[in-house]
């Protein structure tokens, strides 16, 4: 598989300055952007695979920046991940659902993201545990996966979640399996989810997290409860390891991959959105909606709950249903959004076959200015 003609790492590269010209950023979004204009680049240092037998060098390979929000560095990451879940991964079909935050409350979102993200989780969770519990008499397992764009890189929240065809009975002793087409009705769903959110809307505006007069607040719950809330819920997936390779999309997945990049130039960038249709924007627009889906430092964006997150009923529930293989398949897919992999013998020369010996590049070295009164950064020093 070649790689992409144009990359996200170049255009931040090229119109960084164009963006900050037109809005700050935070010191998460400029950390991310940093990272992938470095990414894979001298900057970073590297290594160069010299041929013992012929001399030949090939060309250098350099680091990855590993950032989160770098279109290049998640493939690994996401397979890693597949295959960490699959050792607690219960061997049962998973229905796949979406919580979407109301448009109402994105511009809360964007103020204060980590309190409106924490509570989506929470409000999520506790919603199906809770519905679980009621309807079906067990405990579900849950893992969740927060988005924040759509395929045009507008600000768009809501949460992915995985969750079991049923769950553990209250006393441990079995697992209670329910039918692949069905496990619960959306309109009970988005109503205690509805509720629940609001809930603790109004309990962090009581804790003062919200810099809002009474009115405006009362006004955007009103707003809030005259709404029909969405919650979707899709037929499950009878293989486990299709699960795994499905969630693995949305767990690594970043705003945009350089494969969607159709046609960059100095004034317009254009991108595959959905099936054959495009969105044509300038450079700093493009950075401006990728940077809007940057999340706060250190913020945990894949979460469990249920059997998922208690280990000794996780357990118990192995024992009554079995257990996947420690690894899962995994099938590249357009939709993954991360870079293909270029499959190669690294070991063996281009030129004659021979052992390669990797030569260490190091990253460029950068002076300092001394933070001590009287003191001479060592690279401003004359020589011995």
């Amino acid at each position: 598989m070649s790689r992409p003609a144009f990359e996200v790492a170049q255009i931040v590269r090229d119109h960084r300055g164009d963006l900050e010209a037109i809005q700050p950023l935070s010191q998460a979004q400029g950390r991310a952007l940093s990272a992938i204009g470095q990414c894979r680049t001298a900057t970073l240092g590297g290594h160069q695979n010299v041929c013992l037998d012929c001399g030949q060098e090939e060309d250098p390979s350099y680091n990855s920046c590993r950032n989160r929000n770098c279109p290049k560095c998640q493939n690994l990451a996401q397979q890693r991940w597949i295959n960490a879940r699959a050792k607690a991964l219960l061997l049962v079909p998973h229905f796949h659902g979406v919580f979407t935050l109301p448009a109402q409350l994105r511009p809360l979102a964007r103020q204060y993201p980590r309190a409106i993200y924490d509570a989506m989780f929470q409000c999520v969770a506790a919603t199906l545990l809770e519905m679980g519990q009621s309807r079906l008499g067990a405990t579900l397992g849950l893992t969740l996966v927060l988005h924040t764009w759509t395929r045009k890189l507008t600000y768009h929240v809501h949460i992915h979640v995985l969750i079991t065809a049923g769950g553990l009975t209250p006393d441990g002793t079995a697992f209670k399996s329910v039918p692949e087409t069905f496990l619960l009705h959306v309109k009970p769903l988005a109503a205690l989810f509805k509720g629940k959110l609001m809930a603790v809307l109004r309990d962090l505006r009581a804790q003062g997290v919200f810099a809002m007069t009474d009115g405006a607040f009362g006004g955007l719950m009103a707003r809030l409860e005259d709404l029909d809330w969405h919650v979707y819920l899709k037929e499950a997936f009878k293989s486990p390891a299709w699960v795994l390779e499905y969630l693995g999309r949305y767990t690594h997945r970043v705003g945009i991959s350089n494969s969607r990049l159709l046609q960059v130039t100095p004034d317009r960038i254009t991108f595959r959105t959905k099936g054959d249709s495009t969105e044509s924007v300038p450079p700093a627009e493009f950075l401006r909606r990728f940077v809007q889906h940057v999340l706060p430092p250190g913020f945990k964006k894949i979460r469990h709950a249920g059997l998922y997150a208690k280990p000794m009923a996780l357990a118990q529930a192995k024992e009554l249903i079995g257990t996947l293989p420690s690894t899962a398949p995994s099938k590249p897919s357009e939709e993954v959004g991360q870079e293909p992999s270029i499959q190669r013998d690294d070991h063996r020369c281009r030129s004659c076959g021979g052992p390669l010996f990797p030569r260490f590049i190091p990253r460029p070295i950068r002076s300092k200015p001394s933070t001590f009164p009287g003191l001479v950064s060592p690279a401003s020093r004359s020589p011995p």
